[in-house]
């Protein structure tokens, strides 16, 4: 029963955690309460208040050395009556509590990487998936297991109530049934990331994922039910007690409450990701965000907060800042926005969303059924006159599009969401949209002409110049995609594959061309610069630096030695002085490090450099310190440019070495690269890839082809700049050249369905070719 039939409102709001809360969990001790897990390390148990309003932290556990990323209770035992707290985190470990102790009963180790979700079953099993793509089965304190079969990270998993029966969602997008540690099938359907799973009964689940959909299955395989209603990933999925109705969380800022398969009610949040959500006993919701606080909704009046902390809810939540390109917000130009007027009509659903200018702000409301008025859920920010082209992609229907048009056919009738690509063919487009809505085939010419016009005929760009950002007179802008350079420099590894088809030669003897992109044979580096502009920058910074960080003269003057010493514009050898100066200036705070990290990413190609910061003694700080740059976070320049760096290490022996040594930390931090826009770090991570496939083809490791073919199928159908795919597809190349295992490795991970595409692309013609020539060794 899902609570009282009601709205649900706020009961209260809880703070304790430090960072984002990233895992639920209702707790069986004390009744009523439940147990969070933070990214700040920590767990902690709530318990209701004597007035059952709000809820009291009882103790707070800590045992994890980095970010807790989900938890579960463990049934009681005779020898844990009050049952036991599991949970995993980031530093590969899962740790069992006692429920009144804040240190770890023990702790469970076999996982290569994150543990992201956990389940527990009868008898004391637990079930825990990985970002190592595994998941492991536990009894007390003994691994019994291992479900191997994914292609990549394990989001979800979960016990089905018959014994034996265990189920695996994944970012490989399948969802996966085991029984005795086998698997017995494969669930496919999702367009994306699989993150949540939930047991509706021993032959029904609910699974939900980045696609923005959520699925219904039936154990059998069949896919009862398709729901959409989030307009971006949904990271969490939780049932009811004794119903099948269910709650979401997303990226979208929202809570949905599900009845009989409708979305009922939108709860929109001032945090931009509702990472997780679970149901009491009593039909109340939980829920963990981004912004370290927990909240819990009821139905219940009695426990409905007092109207002061409602109305400071509501405060909170019109002071957000939307981001266009997360929201369900359309296509905005604000000189199109209607004013305050246009909230003095009623909504027509709960949840849907009105935007208004006012002042020359925008700002979007919701509409509440339950209260009968529009509520202010924040400011639209950097969405003035934006297409979606500036503002990001928009989902429709669980699929990205570079636009969603709503089409007015006629003035009474309904309108329709026209979805469009740039890519696509305009008039096969609106001849679809046309089918689609049972629409008049002489709308044709109409529909065609209103998508070039709004899109201003705008098609994917095709050029295969690849532009170096750092290169040219303009000025200096790390991590850009377009330098101001008038003449923009080839990169060597463009050029040198791109001339051989530029004839016309090739045109008319397709057939004979040989394959001259793989097995690659040497690294492939970044090696463009203009020191002048890179030391003319750091000047600057230098100048606003804090006295603390502030290079003297002389350092200034010893790092334009190094640079030109390593652009090989003298013969010089660098110093120890020079790279120790080097060493003071790559830990410069993040905001002014680019110009540092950018006379790194070029000096390590020497081969002193290069042995100086890769050999045994120093190899550890330097990856420890690019590694650091990697993070999703933070600023687009760094992470460009640690990538660069790492690339560039592969030029010498010690690098080599160095790089296939800390593989795995190197690899787990460089996918997290994949989901910007910036097509450069998307080049960069390609090469990176790249550059670990000519390795491991040299030293044949299976393991380490296995773990970079995984990284390739999932970044190549994230990334649409086609250089960083060619660099993919060579990469691809490179590790199954001569080796039966890699092929065969290769097509368990279905690679040839993702590349299948770029078999047809017309420009670059390198892209086709060298795809073909990986899809005929598949």
């Amino acid at each position: 029963m899902a609570g009282e039939g009601g709205a649900y409102r706020l009961r209260c709001s809880l703070v304790g955690h430090g960072q984002d809360v990233r895992g639920l969990t209702r707790g069986l001790f004390p009744q009523g309460g439940f147990v969070s897990v933070s990214r700040d390390r920590t767990a902690r148990l709530w318990a209701p208040d004597g007035l059952n309003r709000s809820f009291t932290e009882m103790h707070c556990m800590s045992g994890h050395s980095n970010f807790v990323s989900c938890v579960c209770i463990i049934p009681p035992s005779d020898l844990y009556p009050r049952g036991l707290i599991a949970t995993g985190g980031n530093d590969h470990n899962i740790c069992i509590f006692t429920v009144d102790n804040p240190a770890p009963l023990y702790i469970l180790k076999g996982h290569k990487n994150t543990v992201c979700s956990l389940s527990s079953g009868k008898f004391g099993t637990l079930l825990s998936g990985s970002w190592d793509a595994t998941a492991k089965v536990w009894l007390n304190d003994r691994c019994m297991m291992t479900l191997q079969g994914h292609t990549a990270a394990i989001w979800a998993v979960k016990i089905l109530p018959e014994q034996g029966l265990m189920l695996t969602g994944s970012a490989d997008k399948t969802i996966k049934l085991w029984k005795a540690g086998r698997c017995g099938r494969t669930f496919t359907g999702h367009e994306d990331c699989v993150r949540g799973l939930a047991i509706l009964s021993e032959m029904e689940f609910l699974s939900c994922a980045n696609d923005a959909s959520v699925r219904r299955w039936q154990i059998s395989g069949e896919c009862l039910q398709v729901y959409y209603g989030h307009t971006n990933y949904i990271y969490s999925i939780s049932v009811f007690p004794q119903c099948k109705d269910f709650v979401t969380t997303g990226e979208d800022r929202s809570l949905r409450i599900w009845k009989q398969g409708e979305c009922v009610q939108t709860i929109r949040l001032p945090a931009q990701s509702v990472w997780c959500c679970c149901v009491l006993d009593n039909g109340d919701i939980v829920v963990g965000a981004s912004d370290g606080i927990i909240r819990v909704f009821t139905e219940s009046l009695e426990r409905t907060a007092s109207a002061e902390e409602i109305q400071a809810f509501e405060n909170e939540l019109s002071q957000a800042s939307i981001d266009p390109k997360t929201g369900d917000l359309g296509d905005i130009n604000a000189d199109d926005l209607p004013g305050r007027e246009h909230l003095k009509d009623p909504g027509t659903r709960d949840g849907q969303t009105r935007l208004i200018k006012d002042n020359g702000k925008i700002e979007a409301y919701q509409w509440s059924v339950s209260e009968g008025r529009w509520v202010k859920i924040g400011d639209v920010v950097g969405s003035s006159g934006a297409t979606q082209q500036t503002s990001g992609k928009v989902l429709f229907e669980g699929k990205e599009y570079d636009y969603v048009f709503t089409v007015d056919v006629n003035e009474s009738g309904p309108s329709y969401k026209l979805p469009y690509n740039i890519t696509d063919d305009p008039w096969l487009t609106a001849y679809n949209f046309l089918q689609k809505n049972d629409l008049n085939p002489m709308f044709l010419d109409q529909v065609a002409k209103f998508i070039m016009d709004n899109t201003k005929g705008q098609t994917l760009s095709t050029s295969a110049q690849f532009s170096d950002p750092f290169t040219g007179a303009g000025r200096y802008v790390p991590g850009s995609s377009s330098g101001s350079s008038t003449v923009p420099a080839a990169d060597p590894f463009t050029d040198v594959y791109f001339n051989v088809f530029r004839t016309g030669a090739y045109q008319s003897a397709a057939a004979k061309v040989e394959n001259i992109y793989f097995p690659k044979k040497d690294a492939v580096t970044f090696d463009q610069a203009n020191p002048m502009q890179i030391l003319g920058k750091l000047k600057e910074l230098n100048g606003s630096a804090a006295e603390e960080h502030k290079l003297t003269e002389d350092d200034l003057i010893t790092l334009e030695k190094l640079l030109s010493a390593t652009c090989n514009t003298s013969a010089e050898t660098p110093t120890a002085q020079q790279l120790q100066t080097l060493w003071r200036a790559v830990n410069w705070p993040e905001d002014i490090v680019f110009p540092a990290l950018d006379i790194l990413r070029l000096s390590v190609r020497h081969p002193t450099v290069n042995e100086n910061f890769c050999s045994e003694k120093d190899h550890v700080q330097l990856i420890i310190l690019l590694l650091k740059f990697l993070n999703p976070k933070g600023k687009e320049a760094n992470q460009l440019l640690a990538l660069r760096a790492l690339c560039n290490c592969f030029v010498s022996q010690a690098g080599q070495k160095l790089m296939m040594e800390q593989r795995d930390e190197i690899m787990t931090q460089a996918i997290e690269m994949k989901f910007g826009s910036n097509k450069n770090i998307h080049i960069a991570l390609a090469t990176l890839m790249l550059n670990y496939a000519v390795c491991l083809h040299k030293v044949n490791n299976i393991e380490g082809k296995a773990q970079c073919l995984s990284i390739i199928s999932t970044v190549i159908e994230v990334v649409k700049d086609l250089e960083a795919i060619f660099r993919l597809l060579v990469a691809l190349g490179t590790l199954i050249s001569d080796d039966t295992n890699a092929v065969q490795l290769a097509k368990s991970l279905g690679v040839d369905s993702h590349i299948k595409k770029y078999a047809s692309v017309s420009e670059p013609a390198k892209v086709k070719e060298c795809c073909r020539f990986v899809l005929n060794l598949l």
